[in-house]
């Protein structure tokens, strides 16, 4: 058989013919060939042409690019290499960048970073090979950002790259941040398309920033670019954040211009619009663009289900579901999330389990962790505590800090310190700056009258350097929205605001309201308390909207926090007293408050 040492010029040549020829042609070659071939490559590579006296001819010189592009093989591609490092072969970009992307195919990651720090000169391909490398082996995202971050100059390439490391290592805020950085560079702007705009409002809906969404879609009109559905949809889905009223006007103009466009119908844009109304409080848009029954999609049916459980309207919400089943549509996950949702704030605690039950053996859904809060809520609501820290002990998925939470909540609701202390120990555990965790558990101790236990909490919150989230309340009215904290007294209207709130507190005294100072979570007296109950945020926006509003109109305000149950009373007996029809968004709810009644029947 030939050796590497019998190889005349001509046998070089051939080597080179063959890994020029491309794919399709070397596969007709004789085995001999290949054979030969092989060994030259595994013996030879460091001692080539040269290392035996030959002169390369022209025809190994130029070795042909599209050599360097069809490198299949490692062992070819690191001879190639050898003979370019003894001047066989002219090293050049091209060919650099080639070794660096087989290389790294190879998951020699070494050896390709070994070559991109040995070129004299890089273009964008040799950046973009080296960080695709980084992406391609894995767990190598930190290099991968380092050059992108270093090299000169990027393309569409090197933003998809980064953005794939990124995604593939499951950090998407990063990787919606880098959508959102490339679409506002001065490059893109000039191929920005109705695709491009929609990639980047989609970005801000994805990282919640309305605002930005909001600008976008101005910018892409002003530019006279042609909106599609996608973009439309895309926008709705940003401002269909729950709590923000400064958007329901922007939702209101939207839908408008969905109208104008003729989109109404379009099956994407009205279930975005439906949602986008019912986590905004207006409930009534809602019915009011709702197809036919046998007209809505599976979509459609689960934002329905949805906004009735987040408004309070349980009954309504079954009925949905049920009449979803009558005409042939199977629930899904979403679906199911939604109704014992629904379930849980109703207090449906019976109807909420055999649903559950009925998830996997009748309709085949699998459990996921959302359903299985939604049991703990619907447990931990009604006092069957024991019997939700079972559930968590069997659950079919590791419970996560949303689990955790939603058991220490109910710990407050009905005083139960030890279980609280076991919530709150498993919270601390997953994240010990969870500011929410500490206040949860300080305010069980504070009902159950352990204020040495409230004290230590609060230490332990300044040793972490942890800051409680301040409760506030805000209500849009004249297209400006006010935001008022506990006790404030800063707004210009001061003085008449806290001459509305004794108003109200001297009518519904005469109607038989007795405050629960129970709700007053600090160690002071009676009348303190009570003065206490009446800082609450959400009254003080109360009397604001009644000074400013129009008789018989109703107010829409939002709270942070979870309601107390005095303001709940108050909000009640005011609705009654005073006419007026009041929507009080809290963390948990929709609350609608009319004629002295809720829609949460006090179950909340």
């Amino acid at each position: 058989m030939n050796t590497a040492k019998n190889l005349s010029l001509h046998s070089f040549s051939a080597i080179i013919d063959y890994l020029s020829c491309g794919v399709s042609n070397r596969i007709r070659l004789s085995e001999h060939c290949r054979k030969l071939c092989t060994l030259t490559l595994v013996h030879a590579p460091p001692t080539t042409c040269l290392n035996y006296g030959h002169h390369p001819n022209p025809q190994v010189s130029r070795f042909p690019q599209k050599g360097f592009s069809e490198i299949t093989n490692f062992i070819v591609g690191k001879a190639l290499h050898a003979f370019c490092v003894k001047g066989v072969i002219p090293l050049g970009t091209f060919q650099a960048n080639t070794l660096i992307s087989m290389y790294s195919k190879f998951g020699s990651i070494k050896h390709a970073q070994h070559v991109f720090d040995k070129m004299p000169e890089r273009n964008e391909a040799s950046w973009n090979n080296m960080m695709s490398g980084f992406v391609r082996v894995g767990g190598k995202s930190e290099d991968a950002e380092f050059v992108f971050r270093t090299m000169p100059d990027r393309d569409l390439i090197s933003w998809n790259s980064m953005m794939t490391s990124h995604v593939e290592n499951e950090k998407y805020p990063r990787a919606i941040q880098l959508l959102v950085e490339m679409l506002q560079t001065r490059k893109a702007m000039n191929y920005r398309d109705v695709v491009t705009w929609n990639a980047l409002i989609g970005g801000h809906a994805d990282n919640k920033e309305p605002n930005a969404a909001i600008e976008a879609f101005n910018s892409l009109r002003q530019e006279g670019v042609p909106v599609n559905y996608i973009t439309i949809v895309n926008l709705l889905v940003a401002l269909s954040i729950i709590g923000n009223l400064t958007l329901l006007d922007e939702g209101q103009q939207l839908h408008s211009l969905i109208i104008k466009l003729g989109l109404e119908s379009n099956d994407y844009v009205l279930n975005a619009t439906m949602d986008m109304y019912g986590k905004c409080g207006e409930i009534d848009c809602v019915f009011k663009i709702l197809p036919r029954p046998r007209s809505r999609s599976q979509r459609s049916w689960n934002i329905l289900i949805s906004a009735l459980a987040r408004h309070g309207f349980f009954q309504q919400a079954k009925e949905a579901f049920n009449e979803m089943l009558d005409l042939g549509l199977r629930p899904d996950h979403v679906t199911f999330v939604s109704l014992l949702s629904a379930c849980s704030h109703g207090g449906l605690v019976d109807e909420g389990l055999a649903y559950f039950s009925s998830m996997s053996t009748e309709f085949g859904v699998p459990i996921g962790i959302e359903h299985c809060v939604c049991i703990i809520d619907l447990l931990g609501r009604a006092g069957r505590l024991a019997e939700a820290e079972t559930f968590i002990n069997k659950m079919p998925v590791p419970p996560n800090d949303l689990v955790w939470r939603s058991l220490l909540a109910a710990c407050k609701i009905h005083g139960n310190l030890e279980l609280a202390r076991k919530a709150a120990d498993h919270l601390f555990e997953l994240d010990s700056s969870d500011d929410s965790a500490y206040v949860l558990y300080s305010n069980v101790c504070a009902s159950t009258r352990r204020w040495r236990d409230v004290e230590n909490v609060r230490k332990q919150m300044e040793s972490h350097n942890i800051k409680k989230k301040p409760a506030c309340s805000w209500i849009k009215l004249k297209n400006q929205v006010t935001t008022f904290g506990m006790g404030d007294q800063y707004h210009p209207q001061n003085a008449q605001i806290y001459a509305k709130l004794e108003e109200l507190k001297k009518i519904i005294r005469e109607a038989g309201y007795v405050p629960d100072t129970s709700y007053s979570l600090q160690d002071t007296d009676e009348e303190q308390k009570e003065h206490n109950l009446w800082n609450h945020s959400e009254r003080i926006a109360l009397a604001f909207g009644l000074i400013n509003s129009s008789e018989g109109s109703p107010l829409r305000i939002f709270k942070n926090l979870r309601v107390c149950g005095d303001c709940h009373s108050v909000f009640k007996m005011v609705s009654k007293i005073i006419g007026r029809k009041i929507i009080l968004r809290d963390a948990y709810r929709f609350h609608h408050f009319s004629s002295g009644k809720c829609s949460c029947s006090d179950y909340w």
